[in-house]
């Protein structure tokens, strides 16, 4: 009896260590993989503090300078079809190591290169393997989560790689302050193939044991092509895609590029505090996000949700470029206003979602995604050229010197398209009285 209870009681204990461990583990996994959406949204919006000593190292003017941040969305935005597809085909832990090598070694590039074409294209690498992050962790939820932790897991991975940018934004100003911005990114290029290691070491395709059915979602390429074209057919999704690329525009244009120079040149900021000014945009969205879509479910609305969240972002950043003399105060709160507001951006991949059949969904999702993610490739050179067409000749410091009427005419953009994008959706079909799996308010954009 005794042997039997000795022989009984280690197995108990060695299967609840077992147990635990299995409880914990897909918590584990995907953390690391949000862990590279922090460090993806980290490199995304590392030009922003960087902008006068990128223009002084390779004598460029706002117009490349706005290309040369466009290069990231160059390959972020078309690579979002393919992607899902490789995270099907080879599974995540290759998937997603092999994304952050290709991001930890483009950014190695961009610290060392002294020519502007090596730098362009090290950004391009960025955002190609930047791509992978936010859909590799829904990937990992997928696999590794319970089913009704999905969308808690979902939006939680979203606020957190916003806070991520938040936090990005104040510390990199202070070390390209301190250290130059040349040792800042070689930091961050090593960050980056450390992490590599901790995903390849931590990640795991499937649960012990689980062979992984083929599901609609590993379509061949012939499929994922035909599925394309069916969405592309529809108008709807036109009118959306732009909807989602006006709306982001706060972040897409202003946020990552163009803001921080604002601020240093019209308020006269240093780049700390430019820096913690222009990061209370990102926790805006983050606190808007979930509040503007759990509104659409209430509602059953997703059209007065996104109209009323454009209008207010036009106005409120209206106030910021045009108002003068605003207070520190002020400006941190209309900076957080603008974020909460067009955070009604999010609705739009429940109305891609919507407006697709089920087969088709998480398709038209990454469809729109593409459209949302075309603002930077478009807006942020458009307001540099715009900038160079304004400049009178006057530098300070050897670098290019852009008065408060020169941004006010560059940045007016902003509060257009933000007016247009509440205008187009006057023209979107509702879909909000449509019977949907998971709530708006929980479904994240897939960035």
């Amino acid at each position: 009896m005794l042997t039997q209870e000795l022989q009984t009681g280690p197995m108990t204990n060695t299967s609840s260590r077992i147990s635990k461990r299995y409880l914990i583990l897909p918590w584990v996994i995907c953390f690391v993989g949000v862990l590279f959406y922090c460090y993806e949204y980290y490199l995304r919006i590392t030009p922003s503090v960087m902008t006068n000593v990128l223009m002084r190292d390779f004598s460029v003017n706002a117009l490349a300078l706005g290309n040369l941040t466009a290069f990231y969305y160059y390959a972020y935005a078309p690579m979002q079809l393919p992607v899902g597809l490789m995270l099907d085909r080879i599974g995540p832990r290759r998937s997603l190591t092999l994304a952050c090598i290709v991001c930890g070694v483009a950014s190695y590039f961009f610290a060392t290169t002294h020519l502007l074409s090596i730098l362009s294209l090290a950004r391009f690498f960025i955002g190609a393997g930047s791509a992978f992050a936010f859909v590799g962790v829904l990937k990992l939820a997928t696999v590794w989560l319970p089913e009704r932790y999905f969308a808690m897991f979902s939006g939680l991975a979203s606020g957190i790689g916003t806070i991520g940018a938040f936090v990005g934004d104040n510390t990199l100003s202070h070390a390209v302050t301190t250290i130059g911005w040349r040792q800042t990114v070689l930091y961050s290029a090593i960050a980056g193939i450390v992490l590599a290691v901790i995903i390849y070491l931590v990640i795991r395709d499937r649960k012990p044991g689980v062979v992984e059915r083929k599901s609609a979602e590993a379509a061949s390429f012939p499929e994922l092509i035909k599925e394309l074209l069916l969405i592309l057919k529809n108008p709807q999704m036109w009118i959306l895609g732009i909807i989602g690329c006006l709306l982001y525009l706060p972040t897409s244009a202003f946020a990552e590029l163009w803001s921080i120079p604002y601020l240093r040149s019209v308020y006269h900021f240093s780049d700390e505090h430019a820096s913690l000014v222009n990061s209370i945009i990102f926790i805006g969205f983050t606190v808007g996000g979930p509040t503007m879509g759990l509104i659409s479910d209430k509602l059953r609305n997703r059209r007065w949700p996104m109209i009323l969240g454009a209008f207010g972002a036009a106005l409120f950043v209206s106030i910021i470029i045009f108002v003068p003399n605003l207070p520190d105060s002020v400006l941190m709160i209309l900076y957080f206003l603008v974020g909460f507001c067009y955070s009604a951006e999010i609705i739009v991949f429940a109305v891609g979602k919507e407006l697709s059949s089920r087969d088709y969904a998480g398709t038209a999702i990454a469809v729109t995604n593409m459209f949302v993610m075309l603002g930077g490739v478009i807006f942020q050179p458009a307001i540099g050229e715009i900038l160079d067409w304004r400049w009178t000749g006057v530098r300070h410091h050897g670098l290019r010197y852009f008065s408060t009427t020169d941004y006010h005419t560059a940045l007016v953009v902003l509060p257009i398209g933000l007016v247009m994008a509440g205008l187009l959706t006057f023209f979107l079909k509702e879909t909000g009285k449509l019977t949907t799996e998971i709530p708006s308010h929980m479904i994240p954009p897939p960035r």
